[in-house]
């Protein structure tokens, strides 16, 4: 084989080069070793010995030819191994000496060995328990070999008769193998290193006789394979080698398995452990320029592309690997490191794919379109022709069906008409029968009825005839008597008078003058009394005819609305039935074309008259389009006029809205404030209570002083206190309902009112009817069954007045209950059952005090009739003659007090009247206001439903929107003077407050004094939960009503910002509470869902009061409480606000309960926040501010040399305990940075930082006001330097459209007016056009202030301060010098969805919330 392939590849050229490949054995090592692993295990090392010195002396020679820094490195030298093997007296030697010994053994042989080379030879070692075996430390391993059969195999003979046998075999191959064994030994030899030759030993007769042995024939086996190894190392020496190694994966070829230790032992066997070692040690990848550059041409840029080839590749590697150390540039070659090679094919193939992939991307786009247009075409073309098939059947459709409706109505019509035709004649029939038999009875009826009433009229009047001439009898006879017996009495009273009649006399000297005075005085009265019963009674009329009238003015106002709703539904139906003669039209117009074509044949009558229409048709086309232009034009002037006055309106409307939510949040502040003190106040009167009572208890004077000093806002009203039991004074008192409370609060203060003229009446009321019981007393004439008459008829009409009143009264809780919210007038709602009480109460008290006055008034009518009429007799007898009611009065004290009560009753009816006429005028008023309102809600609709008829659909939706606005800030207004109201009459309430809170205190100490021990109960113990298996979590957390308190405890009371912001979730606190919620919400339990509700507000409202100093608490509770209203918000359920969620979230929306009233409480919960926070920024901001933009030098050397005269504030170097620039920067930093780990809305921040910088600004603009060394051109480069970089900060943190800048702009233009020219008109328009945002009095404050610094400045001369203010003379601003500092800014809460999944959140332990389970 060897041959033919040697012939197959002989050239006749010459040959200076060949390839030879050379296959080894491996290091072996066996169980049992000899001869043979021996040899193959010397050649190794050999081999192994070539391989270390050609990889480093090639490795150097490169290293040194490049001129590259390199350090020697050190590895294993196996020259000691081999020098054991074939040195003199090595084993191969001794082993060759012992076959010459006639008697020699392995035995002897080993013996040899140990006496040689043991304990003399590192790598030579003695086995323990063997005497024939020796151990030899090569480089991969230790190797045991058995001495057994060494010297045999060394000597390896063969006998001459078998050489020649197999030279004369027939067969060729054999014959060819035997033939030349000269040349075998010669150096080109192809013999393997780890085989013996059979032809190769000694050859020796079985006839040999001594002397013919060649040397050859001498040779032992170690011998030629010494000799045979050293041949082929000279080859390799001369040679390039390259080397290759083969692993085996496993020892019994078995597929698909690894054996991982046998590997390594190959590995280690080859040298390629030690090999990679020194590979390592180097750079074992190298590449030159030219293919380094072709190779990564991919990865450089155009501009990184030099002349020079080497230069570019530098760049390059310094671009892409950064480590230095990892390659080495030489002359023609960079050297690399182990592994950077890898990493640059690695960001090639990145490259490569990248740009594979938007190849193929644009091709396969490009296929996909020719696919797509392709399918397209097809598709429309089978819908054309499939339609237009489906249209032909749909015509022929619509004529079947038009044909067989006309058979049908007029088949049907004839047989209905048929039908009615019977039926009406049938009728007509019947109704004239019945109705002549109804008739007649009903005649008859008529005529009896006559009879009889005729008969009562006779019957009934001689019954009355009789029944009067009894009574008249009667009535004359009692007269009789009554009178007889009265004459008896005054006849005796006479002759009694006659007896004593100058004792009389004497007695009454004078008293005729005195009663003629007295009647007097008494006329003069009763004259007065009827003028004002006169004007009483005018009044009354003409309220009744103005309340007549108005009401009959506010159901004209009602119908008038009515009919606009009613003509809105007409427009309605105009437009449907539009819409429906538009449709008969279409059909009217199909069944015309008809027509035509059935009317062919009248054309040519008609030709004539087309033409003549056609003529018309042209001239009203061109005045269609003419108008049409006019018309557009006129459009687009009203579009522009509309959106411009929209604009300018929607300035001044946003204006509007920040003033007024900037009063509603200063009133959130006040409210807050006044809860504080509340709260405090009920703190002190706990401890207060509590104190051990010994003797009497003294009250504090700070608590007094504060109660008469301060108001509070009282969150339980009146009508609550009076509900509190005795039983549940000694109770835990709850925490406030925030619902129950604000909608309460919308009807205190009209309640209030109504509360304090129904309580000033019954004041009133109540002193006369002690008055008049007190002069009742006195009087005790009794009144004639004429005046009882007269009472009577009096008290009937009271009675009906009353009645009146009442049911005033009822339509006052019927618009009560109808204003109010559904929730407070509810009837099982507490608020509602308190308010009916309060107003039963005070009706029936009024009721029993209008009857009293009125029985009263009904009686001194009577006197004054009684004494009207004997006056008229006294006139007519011209003798003074003493009235009845005085006569029956025996001295001159019952004169004066008939006197003394006339004058009171007179003052009573006055009282009366003028309590009637106000509340008269006061109900004139409301209802004049009631119906303006309504005409001006009248007008206001009608007018807007106009407008909305002649806009677009998007112009109505715009318009609905601006009067929504309008309408909403209206009701803010009302709200906040009804604010302003309840205000006042916080300190009414507070002494009855001050009176319940006693009786509580009171109830409380006896209450725990009368609880018996017996009493007491245990509480249950809490049962076992049986772990259940989980299912798919629905985003709900499920807790025990008991367990409440332990929730905010743990979440929300000793919560610390700071861990949770940096271990956790931002907001994590809020979506637990909110999943709580929701699961109160499946539940359907609207106790749990208002208790968890209102433990977390004012849990958070505690947190705050605690540690409402500490900026991280403030920060991390507005997170959370907006990100709590924003889970509100979006899990609402309302469209408005699903609009971003997932369709899961969308599943996890709040189902039976709407909780917008307590999204309004967590906003105003937020704005309060957002407040504290302003409030701790600006303390903690406040002292930085004046030494950083002001005092401190930021730029070295710009101030220059202080004017004389003055303080010197600033240095040029600042202080170790001074404030710069640098340190608001911080601060600010530290702010931000904190605003984004607690999870804080963008937006929300922007108002911070906006806020911020508006404190900032204004403070230094009120101390570059107030000091006149600041005011110099130097300071003004100072502070816009300062400025800007503030503006810097503003852009790194991407904040610079959130407002911040505009509100620094005051002070911008202050350093601005600092450093301009200021001497002539021009520089004066300059700085009037200039300085927008200062007012007159900071402009002219600061040029009056301006000190200049060096000799090259100029004072301000008055002159021109002059012309600024004449120029400034028109601006109107305010005259305020000073900027507000302590202003905020109102704040907004945008909508902002999570996308946090509430099935994926995870409660860490370390919150405590073990109760928590997951629903």
């Amino acid at each position: 084989i060897v041959d033919n392939v040697n012939r197959a590849l002989h050239s006749t050229m010459k040959q200076h080069s060949f390839i030879g490949v050379l296959d080894i054995y491996g290091f072996e090592t066996f169980e049992i070793n000899s001869f043979e692993q021996f040899c193959i295990n010397y050649a190794n090392e050999k081999l192994q010995q070539q391989f270390n010195m050609h990889v480093f002396k090639l490795e150097q020679e490169e290293y040194m030819k490049e001129e590259i820094p390199w350090t020697l490195i050190d590895f294993y030298d196996n020259q000691p191994c081999i020098n054991l093997i074939e040195a003199k007296l090595g084993v191969l030697d001794l082993l060759d000496e012992e076959c010459r010994m006639p008697k020699g053994s392995d035995s002897t042989w080993a013996q040899k060995l140990y006496n040689t080379h043991l304990k003399k030879s590192a790598l030579f070692e003695k086995p323990r328990l063997s005497n024939k075996a020796f151990i030899i430390k090569h480089f991969a391993d230790k190797v045991e070999y058995q001495c057994d059969g060494f010297l045999e195999k060394n000597k390896d003979t063969v006998f001459e008769e078998q050489i020649a046998v197999l030279k004369a075999s027939r067969f060729d191959l054999l014959r060819e193998l035997f033939q030349d064994d000269i040349h075998a030994l010669s150096p080109t030899s192809s013999l393997p290193p780890g085989r013996t030759p059979l032809s190769r030993a000694g050859i020796k007769s079985i006839k040999s006789r001594p002397g013919q042995a060649s040397n050859e024939h001498k040779k032992t086996v170690g011998h030629q394979f010494r000799n045979s190894l050293q041949l082929l190392m000279e080859t390799l020496n001369a040679t390039t080698p390259h080397y290759v190694r083969c692993i085996k994966p496993n020892d019994f070829k078995y597929p698909f398995t690894f054996d991982a230790k046998r590997a390594v032992q190959q590995l280690r066997a080859c040298g390629v452990l030690e090999t990679i070692r020194i590979s390592a040690a180097g750079f074992p990848s190298r590449w030159t320029y030219q293919e380094f550059f072709s190779r990564y041409r991919v990865l450089m840029k155009q501009k990184d592309i030099l002349i020079d080839k080497k230069e570019t590749c530098r760049n390059v590697l310094e671009k892409l690997i950064k480590d230095h150390d990892k390659y080495q540039f030489g002359k023609t070659k960079i050297f690399f490191r182990a592994g950077q090679v890898a990493y640059l094919e690695k960001l090639r193939a990145d490259k490569l794919r990248a740009a594979c992939i938007r190849i193929q991307k644009t091709i396969r786009g490009w296929l996909m379109r020719k696919k797509y247009l392709r399918m397209q075409k097809a598709a429309i073309t089978i819908q054309r022709y499939v339609r237009g098939y489906q249209a032909r059947c749909y015509a022929q459709f619509l004529r079947r069906t038009r044909a067989a409706v006309i058979i049908q109505k007029f088949q049907r019509m004839y047989v209905v008409c048929q039908r009615y035709k019977r039926m009406q004649a049938a009728a007509i029939h019947i109704q004239a029968h019945w109705r002549g038999y109804s008739a007649k009875k009903r005649y008859i009826a008529m005529l009896c009825e006559h009879k009889a009433t005729i008969i009562q009229k006779h019957v009934r009047g001689w019954l009355s005839r009789c029944w009067f001439k009894r009574v008249i009898t009667a009535i004359i006879y009692l007269q009789c008597c009554y009178r007889r017996m009265m004459a008896k009495r005054e006849l005796k009273k006479l002759k009694i008078e006659a007896r004593s009649v100058e004792h009389y006399k004497k007695l009454n000297i004078g008293m005729e003058n005195k009663i003629l005075q007295l009647q007097c005085k008494i006329n003069d009265q009763n004259k007065e009394n009827k003028n004002l019963l006169e004007k009483l009674i005018n009044l009354e009329t003409t309220y009744s005819a103005e309340r007549e009238r108005l009401r009959s003015d506010v159901e004209r106002l009602r119908m008038t609305e009515e009919e606009g709703k009613n003509a809105i539904n007409r427009i309605t139906s105009l437009l449907e039935e539009i819409a429906q003669l538009r449709r008969e039209l279409e059909s009217t117009q199909t069944e015309k074309k008809s027509i035509e074509e059935t009317a062919d044949r009248y054309k040519r009558e008609t030709e004539l008259l087309v033409t003549e229409l056609k003529e018309q048709n042209t001239l009203l086309k061109s005045e269609k389009d003419e108008l049409n232009q006019r018309l557009q034009q006129q459009a687009k002037e009203m579009t522009e006029s509309l959106t411009k006055e929209a604009a300018e309106e929607k300035k001044q409307l946003e204006c509007e809205l920040n003033d007024e939510r900037s009063r509603y949040q200063n009133l959130l502040t006040e409210f807050s404030r006044l809860e504080e003190r509340y709260d405090d106040i009920k703190e002190e009167m706990t401890l207060m209570v509590n104190l051990p009572k010994t003797g009497q208890r003294r009250r504090d004077s700070t608590h007094s002083s504060n109660e008469s000093e301060y108001t509070f806002s009282s969150e339980i009203t009146e009508a609550e206190e009076s509900m509190l039991r005795p039983e549940d004074a000694s109770e835990k008192k709850a925490p406030l309902d925030m619902s129950l409370f604000l909608k309460l609060q919308k009807r205190v203060t009209e309640l209030e009112q109504e509360k304090q003229s129904l309580q000033d009446e019954l004041d009133k009321k109540e002193e006369q009817a002690q008055r008049i019981k007190a002069k009742e007393e006195d009087f005790n004439v009794r009144a004639r069954g004429a005046e009882l008459e007269y009472e009577s008829l009096k008290r009937q009409e009271l009675e009906s007045e009353n009645k009146k009143l009442k049911n005033e009264l009822n339509e006052l809780r019927k618009s009560l209950t109808e204003k109010a919210a559904p929730e407070v007038t509810a009837p099982g709602a507490p608020a509602y059952k308190v308010l009916m009480e309060q107003l039963n109460s005070v009706s029936e008290e009024l009721d029993v005090r209008k009857e009293e006055v009125l029985i009263l008034r009904s009686q001194l009518v009577s006197q004054k009739e009684a004494i009207r009429t004997k006056d008229d007799k006294n006139i007519m007898t011209e003798t003074v003659v003493v009235p009845e009611d005085v006569k029956k009065m025996k001295d001159r004290e019952e004169i004066a007090q008939a006197y003394v009560g006339l004058k009171e009753t007179n003052r009573l009816l006055e009282s009366q009247f003028q309590s009637q006429k106000k509340s008269y005028d006061n109900e004139v008023e409301a209802l004049r206001g009631e119906i303006q309102s309504l005409k001006e809600e009248n007008n206001r609709q009608q007018q807007l439903l106009a407008q909305n008829l002649q806009l677009p659909p998007e112009a109505r939706i715009e318009a609905s929107l601006q009067h929504e606005i309008t309408r909403l800030t209206n009701e803010n207004l009302d709200l906040m003077e009804q604010l302003e109201k309840q205000d006042k009459t916080v300190r009414k309430l507070k002494k009855q407050l001050k009176v319940f809170a006693k009786k509580i205190g009171e109830l409380e100490v006896g209450q725990m004094e009368n609880i018996s021990p017996g009493q007491i109960i245990d509480e249950p113990i809490r049962p076992v939960n049986i772990p259940r298996k989980e299912k798919d979590f629905q985003g709900m957390l499920e807790y025990k009503k008991e367990d409440e308190p332990k929730l905010v405890k743990n979440l929300i009371l000793e919560l610390k910002p700071r861990g949770v912001a940096v271990n956790l979730i931002p907001g994590l606190p809020a979506y637990i509470l909110f999943m709580c919620v929701r699961h109160a919400d499946y539940l359907n339990d609207d106790q749990k869902v208002r208790s968890l509700l209102t433990s977390t507000i004012n849990g958070i409202k505690k947190v705050l009061k605690k540690r409402g100093d500490d900026f991280e608490t403030a920060s991390f509770w507005l997170s959370n409480t907006c990100r709590f209203l924003h889970c509100l918000k979006q899990y609402s359920g309302e469209e408005a606000f699903m609009k971003h969620n997932t369709p899961r979230q969308n599943e996890h929306c709040l189902t039976n309960f709407d909780l917008a009233e307590y999204r309004q409480v967590l906003s105003d919960l937020a704005i309060q926040i957002y407040q504290q926070l302003v409030r701790v920024l600006e303390n903690l901001l406040q002292p930085m501010i004046v030494p950083a933009m002001l005092e401190h030098e930021t730029i070295q050397g710009v101030s220059g040399v202080k004017p004389p005269g003055l303080r010197k504030r600033t240095s040029s170097v600042a202080d170790e305990g001074t404030y710069t620039l640098d340190s608001i920067i911080r601060q600010l930093n530290t702010f931000h940075s904190i605003q984004c780990q607690h999870g804080m809305d963008p937006e929300l921040i922007k108002q911070v930082v906006k806020q911020l910088f508006y404190i900032v600004g204004a403070v230094t603009l009120n101390n570059l006001l107030l000091r006149k060394d600041m005011c110099s051109w130097s300071k003004g480069m100072q502070i816009r330097y300062n400025v800007s970089q503030l503006e810097e900060w503003l852009r790194d943190k991407n904040l610079m459209n959130s407002g911040a800048k505009e509100t620094l702009e005051p002070l911008i233009q202050a350093a601005q007016l600092l450093q301009v020219k200021k001497k002539t008109d021009e520089d004066a328009e300059a700085i009037c056009s200039m300085c927008t945002a200062l007012t007159t009095a900071q402009i002219v404050k600061v040029l009056n202030l301006y000190t200049p610094v060096n000799e090259f400045e100029e004072r301000v001369s008055i002159g021109f301060i002059r012309t600024i203010q004449i120029r400034l003379r028109d601006r109107k601003d305010s005259p305020q010098l000073l900027m507000d500092a302590k202003h905020i800014f109102p704040v907004t809460f945008p909508f902002n969805p999570s996308s946090v999944a509430l099935e994926t959140i995870q409660i860490p332990s370390s919150l405590g919330l073990g109760f928590l389970t997951r629903v």
